[in-house]
């Protein structure tokens, strides 16, 4: 059997940066454990990712959304207050206005950390009206 080229998976990842990230995050998976799509064929693990994209016999946006929580810190449950998740409410808007000030007065940042959240409270005995 050939072996897979570039061209094979542009077809169905246009950018080719995109592409190396997907099949290694696919690479790795396989790697852990997860079950093949396709036969091995002798094939290394990153190989056997390109031929799966080439194939389509993943699914592109669930490598998509595992990539990008792999670069998250924390998985999201730890970083969400769990019970307004679980009871389909909406976040409160000044708690969302109160987290978005935390943020800007950390130098506006893309991702807090918790040692970054200590010591805010969002209670709302704590909060002054005034502010």
């Amino acid at each position: 059997m050939a072996r897979v080229t570039v061209e094979d998976c542009i077809l169905h990842v246009p950018n080719r940066f995109e592409l190396v990230l997907l099949a290694a995050s696919r690479a790795k998976q396989i790697t852990s454990g997860n079950p093949l799509t396709i036969d091995r064929d002798n094939d290394k693990d990153s190989v056997v990712s390109l031929r799966e994209i080439a194939d389509q016999t993943v699914s592109l946006d669930a490598l998509q959304e595992g990539l990008i929580e792999s670069f998250f810190k924390r998985p999201i449950s730890d970083i969400a207050d769990k019970k307004l998740l679980t009871a389909g409410e909406e976040i409160p808007s000044d708690v969302e206005e109160a987290f978005k000030d935390a943020a800007q007065s950390l130098g506006g940042k893309a991702a807090v950390s918790e040692e970054d959240l200590d010591g805010l409270s969002f209670a709302e005995e704590n909060i002054d009206p005034e502010d």
